[in-house]
């Protein structure tokens, strides 16, 4: 799996965030993707790659400006009661 931090410009409160949110969930299949507007972030963790231009196309028809793009491997971090 991959995590992917977008620099999203343009997010004002709860609302853009959900606009966002729903944007990336309908274009693409993804296991998780939260916003903050106070941050100006979009985190996703996909199974599949993602492209990357795609992402920077679906969010800006939101009226949205993607300044940044990182991906990095995501590892479930799990429940370590021992060690």
């Amino acid at each position: 799996m991959t995590k992917y931090t977008l620099e999203v410009e343009g997010m004002q409160c709860g609302m853009c965030e959900a606009h966002v949110n729903d944007t990336i969930r309908k274009a693409f299949a993804v296991k998780k993707v939260h916003s903050s507007h106070s941050k100006n972030q979009t985190v996703i963790v996909s199974e599949q790659p993602l492209d990357e231009q795609a992402l920077r196309e679906a969010i800006g028809k939101t009226g949205y400006t993607v300044r940044a793009v990182h991906s990095e491997p995501y590892t479930k971090k799990g429940l370590h009661l021992f060690g």
